[in-house]
């Protein structure tokens, strides 16, 4: 079929610039589908995260689980910031991202082998296919915006670059180590950092805020999901007790307070720049995975109080604190410090100070829980009372 018919029926649109300013600038109904599909990975990655904990592999499990979740991280991200800047929704876009989507559900076929038997084919084969379906997209880029011409080259040569490391590095006899896992991290970092110095891409400020914003929810979402399921366990074998009561009612008021907090604040003003953008953006993934780590952490509480785990109560609550401090630190580093002064910056060191110190208090993780949860609720009503006085 001729070229021109491609483009008459819509097949096949310019992947020109979208408007950084436009109205009204929502998720599309494709990056909500490549949202859900993708937390299907991010899922079984903290179910393997939640028996690592139980089975007392908890330097281990963390080890596989940030490295799968970088991977999950950094694809839905590089996705996310495209798509705000060059969205057309025509059919190879489209098809592209169907694309990146297979690769998702690749990965997350490979998550259980690589946290059982430290083999990480799949992992890397479906990453792979993720990250070239975006290449893909900035290809086309570079032919259609050329006054970005330069910074979509240097996205694609970045991007096929560290692929061809992550493969040489994995499928030769080259031992694959944690360190050239880390330096590869730093490659994929640096991508971005080095494209956009060139030419900033046109990206949404509200839009990426609401994207953002998405991922959170679905994250906890996913955490209260793993926790409910857990609870459910024991409910179902009769072991339902005082100390599990707690837990529950702590857990979800954690959860809750943690919502609040992150939607607390309106941040797409701030966004206005390159250096807070990346520093909005990459410090996302604390955020991100302390979420899914403290939902894996909740449900090996769970496994604790009901007996069915091999790991001691007190490492599940420092586990379950040290969670809930780094989103929080994360949180307040990101969004709420611009919105504080004098004395009232330093409130929340002293909140982390106290959940730190709850698990030397209470011996059994249900109660230590819903200590931490209660202190936690209490900042954020201080905070709403006194501190936007």
């Amino acid at each position: 079929m001729p070229n021109s018919l491609f483009v008459k029926y819509g097949w096949l649109k310019p992947l020109a610039p979208r408007n950084p300013h436009e109205p009204h600038r929502a998720a599309t109904s494709l990056e909500l589908l490549f949202d859900l599909i993708f937390v299907v990975a991010i899922a079984t990655a903290g179910q393997q995260l939640h028996h690592s904990i139980i089975e007392n592999h908890l330097s281990h499990g963390l080890t596989l689980y940030f490295m799968v979740f970088f991977a999950l991280w950094w694809a839905w991200m590089n996705f996310s910031w495209f798509a705000s800047a060059y969205d057309n929704d025509d059919v190879f876009y489209r098809i592209m991202t169907f694309v990146q989507i297979i690769g998702s559900l690749v990965i997350a076929a490979g998550i259980p082998s690589a946290f059982q038997q430290q083999d990480f084919d799949v992992i890397i084969i479906g990453y792979v296919i993720m990250r070239l379906g975006l290449v893909t997209q900035w290809f086309r880029v570079a032919k259609n915006d050329p006054e970005r011409k330069q910074t979509a080259l240097r996205y694609a040569t970045g991007i096929i670059t560290v692929q061809i490391g992550w493969l040489l590095f994995h499928f030769t006899p080259i031992n694959f180590t944690l360190y050239l896992f880390l330096l590869l991290v730093v490659a994929e970092l640096t991508v971005p950092i080095f494209a956009e110095a060139h030419n900033m891409t046109p990206w949404h400020p509200h839009h990426i805020s609401e994207r953002y914003a998405l991922l959170t929810i679905i994250v906890l979402g996913e955490s209260i999901i793993g926790s409910f399921a857990a609870i459910s366990d024991a409910l179902n074998n009769q072991l339902l007790s005082q100390e599990l009561i707690f837990l529950m009612i702590g857990g979800l008021l954690i959860m809750f307070t943690m919502w609040w907090a992150y939607f607390d604040h309106d941040v797409a003003e701030r966004l206005n720049s390159r250096k807070r953008a990346f520093s909005w953006g990459y410090g996302h993934f604390f955020i991100f995975v302390s979420i899914a780590a403290l939902g894996a952490g909740l449900a090996a509480a769970v496994d604790v109080v009901t007996h069915k785990a091999e790991i001691s109560a007190d490492i599940v609550s420092y586990f379950v604190a040290i969670s809930l401090i780094v989103y929080t630190a994360s949180l307040w580093l990101l969004q709420e410090i611009h919105h504080l002064s004098g004395i009232k910056k330093w409130f929340y060191p002293i909140t982390a100070a106290i959940v730190l110190c709850i698990p030397m208090i209470f011996t059994q993780v249900g109660y230590a829980v819903f200590a931490m949860a209660i202190v936690y609720a209490l900042r954020l009503i201080f905070s709403k009372c006194y501190l936007a006085r």
